[in-house]
């Protein structure tokens, strides 16, 4: 059956389906009949849909052509040059969804949060949540703005905690933290999308990985409430090095997995509620 059964364009398209398919295809997309979907869908006139197909074949990641990527069931805005969510972040942010709506009135941090993804499903699905995040990189703030501030959250620009107001000490109840964590020697290993058109800050984790992942945990303390959790996704090579990096900084760690995600979450307790 050819792709033009099945696509149902958002305007009279005079551009062959199948022709997008096999310039897709040719440019070594995998997938290349749902992208082709995904772009007739989203296209509203076909000099912007010839514009998207160019873009896409060119090596520009499906998310920033789009302008939008899937992310546990929301559509995300995903602007040029800003870090693109990835389908096993869905674990970090179902899970800090779960430790959040058990609480009354909680309140959650997304650091390094790229667009926003993790903050954005913790506003919209955790109803009573107050809800924050930020980020060092601009693109990604003005980004995270548009996402956050649909579920009534703020976003803040600046180095970890370092933007953050201060009346937002002590009083956090879940803090996530998808920091990077590839190794610095293993950013030339990441696929041409990732290296070319994804910030290095949002991938580079230093020499072993865990770079920001320290930093992160050493402030975590001073902001955290009592009982309140440290959320940090990792590799799971990596995983037992990240829960003895919560330890030291005075944190009750566990490690979570999701084979089906192929997904690693380290949690860290601070103290009593």
């Amino acid at each position: 059956m050819s792709l033009s059964l099945a696509v149902s364009p958002a305007f009279p398209s005079a551009l062959s389906p199948d022709l997008v398919v096999g310039r897709l295809r040719g440019a070594g997309c995998v997938f290349a009949e749902d992208e082709a979907r995904l772009l007739f869908a989203t296209a509203r006139t076909d000099r912007e849909l010839a514009a998207m197909v160019r873009r896409r074949v060119a090596g520009l990641p499906l998310e920033h052509v789009l302008g939008w990527a899937e992310f546990c069931g929301r559509r995300i805005a995903v602007d040029a040059g800003v870090f693109v969510p990835r389908p096993r972040t869905a674990f970090l942010a179902r899970t800090a969804v779960n430790l959040a709506a058990a609480l009354d009135g909680p309140v959650v941090l997304d650091l390094c949060c790229g667009s926003g993804a993790v903050a954005a499903v913790l506003g919209a699905e955790v109803a009573d949540a107050e809800v924050h995040a930020a980020d060092v990189e601009s693109a990604a703030v003005r980004c995270a703005r548009r996402n956050v501030a649909a579920v009534g959250g703020c976003v803040y620009e600046g180095d970890l905690y370092a933007p953050l107001p201060a009346g937002l000490r002590g009083r956090v109840d879940v803090l996530v933290a998808n920091a990077p964590y590839v190794p610095t020697d293993d950013i030339a290993l990441l696929p041409s999308e990732a290296r070319e058109y994804e910030p290095l800050v949002a991938l580079d984790g230093g020499a072993d990985g865990l770079d920001v992942q320290r930093r992160v945990t050493a402030g975590a303390a001073r902001w955290l409430a009592p009982g309140g959790s440290l959320l940090v996704e990792t590799s799971e090579r990596q995983a037992d090095r990240t829960a003895a990096v919560m330890v030291r900084g005075g944190l009750a760690a566990r490690v979570a997995t999701d084979e089906e995600l192929g997904a690693t979450v380290v949690v860290g307790t601070y103290g009593t509620p």
